[in-house]
């Protein structure tokens, strides 16, 4: 256990420069509390011990404004930053070195028995108010996007973004994790600009098309018609 905590504090200091001193994480740092009471009432739930496991939990979360069902399984050196709103459900699984911020949730759907809540591989990174709602798994070293709502299972290596959720970057494998969350690709930016650059196309085409046509009815001794047929392609006719 004391391995387990050292990890945890390791984590703080590799990912938030705010961190000074361990006796500031220690004394300072929400998330790490809930972790270390949750791995005390993790203990106690698995030896049968569920209700004073649960009083517990119901405690953390008082203190820390983080709700981990005692039956979650969590690895090591994971950093819940901030934490305040994050839900962590009964069958959920975390895997090691995860970074979870404040409001994210690993929740279940339906009233089910069993595996209902995620699983999320090593080295993930869960953004601020996402949702990650079902028995699926999170491949190791994905990013959840703010305010993503995952109902399916997520590739490794991949960016989840939008409501529901959509793989947007899958196997864009990076060294150590990446914390760079506000830098995911947004496909509705992407769409958008492919829109007006076909737009911008069209009009450049029209404006070309009403420029001929003016250019003939000025020149032609054949009148506007023939120059109006001339430019549409309609019933065109050679003269000589």
């Amino acid at each position: 256990m004391f391995k387990t905590l050292r990890a945890d504090i390791q984590a703080v200091f590799q990912r938030d420069p705010a961190a000074r001193s361990y006796l500031e994480v220690l004394l300072c740092y929400p998330g790490l509390h809930a972790l270390i009471l949750h791995r005390i009432a993790h203990w106690l739930y698995r030896h049968r011990l569920k209700l004073i496991a649960r009083i517990i939990s119901h405690c953390n979360r008082f203190l820390t404004g983080i709700e981990i069902h005692p039956a979650a399984k969590i690895g090591r050196g994971v950093f819940i930053d901030h934490g305040m709103g994050v839900v962590i459900g009964e069958t959920a699984e975390i895997g090691d070195n995860v970074t979870i911020y404040q409001g994210a949730t690993l929740g279940g759907t339906g009233k089910e028995k069993g595996k209902r809540h995620p699983t999320i591989r090593d080295g993930v990174v869960i953004s601020a108010g996402a949702k990650v709602l079902g028995g699926f798994t999170v491949g190791e070293h994905s990013k959840i996007g703010a305010g993503a709502v995952v109902l399916k299972e997520v590739p490794p290596y991949s960016t989840v973004v939008g409501v529901p959720g959509r793989v947007v970057v899958s196997h864009g494998k990076r060294v150590g994790i990446d914390l760079d969350h506000d830098k995911l690709p947004d496909p509705t930016e992407t769409m958008m600009k492919c829109l007006l650059t076909t737009i911008t196309n069209l009009e450049n085409k029209v404006q070309k098309l009403e420029e001929e046509l003016a250019r003939l009815k000025e020149t032609t001794t054949l009148g506007p018609e023939y120059a109006k047929e001339v430019v549409t392609g309609e019933n065109i006719q050679h003269y000589d």
